[in-house]
């Protein structure tokens, strides 16, 4: 998603023109960016009372992904709250299963233990 402070100003002006016909989009637009504020600046902890603020609002698509939010709610705050990231973990993963998928099911334990050393 585009940060609204970096818009072109004729980008910038077709925007306002149709955040101002439609109120709904307007509202939506408004939640989406509070959302991505919190998340960009780690603050886990206003999380509860934006997705409060998102059930009180008539957002359908909102209301789906706020309950999918509260499903692990305190995973995801502990995760845009403390600095401790599993990001490097999930890349040796994402390696390690690129690595499989590319051996077509021959990946025997001993083949792909050889694959994932050499391949660092």
């Amino acid at each position: 998603m585009t940060n609204p402070a970096a818009l072109a100003p004729e980008h910038q002006e077709s925007l306002d023109r149709i955040l101002a016909i439609s109120p709904e989009l307007a509202a939506l637009t408004g939640h989406v960016r509070a959302f991505a504020e919190i998340m960009g600046e780690r603050r886990g902890r206003d999380l509860e009372r934006w997705m409060v603020a998102v059930d009180s609002d008539d957002q359908p698509a909102l209301h789906s992904f706020v309950r999918g939010l509260r499903r692990d709610q305190d995973a995801v705050t502990a995760g845009r709250t403390m600095a401790w990231s599993s990001g490097t973990v999930e890349g040796h993963v994402n390696r390690i299963k690129m690595l499989k998928r590319q051996m077509f099911g021959r990946a025997k334990t001993d083949l792909l233990r050889k694959r994932i050393l050499l391949s660092e």
